[in-house]
């Protein structure tokens, strides 16, 4: 059977396309109501070394976390600049949500299908954030951008307990936590379309957390494994210092939170405090 309709093999395919707009319809494209297959064996590590990982256009230019410009939402280059960083987030979510179905076989096809969806929305994402970026005057690429969302990706390549605990669970959640601020923000100074394309974001992402909350305790379980004593050793292991409150408690009970982890991360945030 030809690859064109196998799903791994397309998100393969999607992840090493370097343009935006290509990526975007090549992952909107992905039929899950038609006639495709899943072939849970492959192994395409061969097919990913021909071609860079991910694949990205040259601008934005990426640079150190510390560089990237401050994100007032007093001017309209500032409010460009805070949507050109959230279109980034959203960029570099497409091309996790497709590196984890090709990367890690031996998964169950409800694992492959969910990732697909979820990258599906995050093209969404990112097409509703360009499309209001183009109505201010600028576009994907306009300012710089940090690649720290898909520095963990690399560092969690070879453990796929790893990429649930420290991606969707830590670097996606935190989304969780400042949109709301965010909207805020722009709501003072008159934004509602922003703030309206952010509602949408921040309910699908509740659900995106959900998906990634729910197959890291799968993981966990098929390894014996205790989740909240596994993810403080994996923080821990990791050097993760993106995990820091306030918590959208809320937000993050809706996204498969349990009351233990809650409890855990108001015990950090209470640690933190005391610093």
């Amino acid at each position: 059977m030809s690859h064109t309709n196998c799903l791994r093999r397309q998100a393969l395919d999607a992840l090493l396309l370097p343009d935006p707009c290509s990526k975007v319809t090549a992952v909107e494209s992905i039929n899950l109501e038609g006639d495709y297959f899943i072939d849970t064996e492959a192994d395409y590590q061969a097919i990913a070394a021909r071609a860079p990982i991910p694949g990205r256009p040259v601008k934005p230019t990426l640079v150190d976390p510390k560089t990237v410009g401050m994100r007032s939402v007093q001017t309209p280059e500032g409010r460009a600049t805070l949507l050109h960083a959230i279109a980034h987030i959203e960029f570099n979510a497409i091309n996790l949500h497709l590196d984890i179905v090709w990367r890690f076989p031996h998964q169950s096809k409800a694992f492959y299908i969910d990732r697909i969806n979820v990258a599906k929305e995050e093209a969404k994402h990112f097409r509703l954030l360009r499309q209001r970026l183009g109505a201010m005057g600028y576009d994907y690429g306009a300012f710089t951008a940090h690649n720290g969302l898909w520095e963990m990706a690399e560092r969690t390549e070879n453990d796929l307990l790893a990429r649930l605990a420290l991606v969707p669970r830590t670097l996606e959640a935190r989304g969780l936590d400042v949109t709301p601020a965010i909207q805020q923000r722009l709501a003072q100074v008159g934004d509602d379309k922003s703030v309206a394309i952010l509602d949408i974001i921040l309910e699908e992402e509740i659900g995106h957390v959900d998906i990634g909350n729910r197959w890291y305790v799968s993981e966990c379980q098929s390894r014996n494994l205790d989740p909240i004593e596994t993810y403080a050793a994996l923080i821990d292991q990791y050097a993760v210092t993106s995990l820091r409150g306030p918590f959208n408690k809320e937000a993050r009970k809706q996204a498969g939170f349990s009351d233990g982890d809650l409890a855990w991360l108001e015990s950090l945030e209470q640690h933190s405090k005391k610093r």
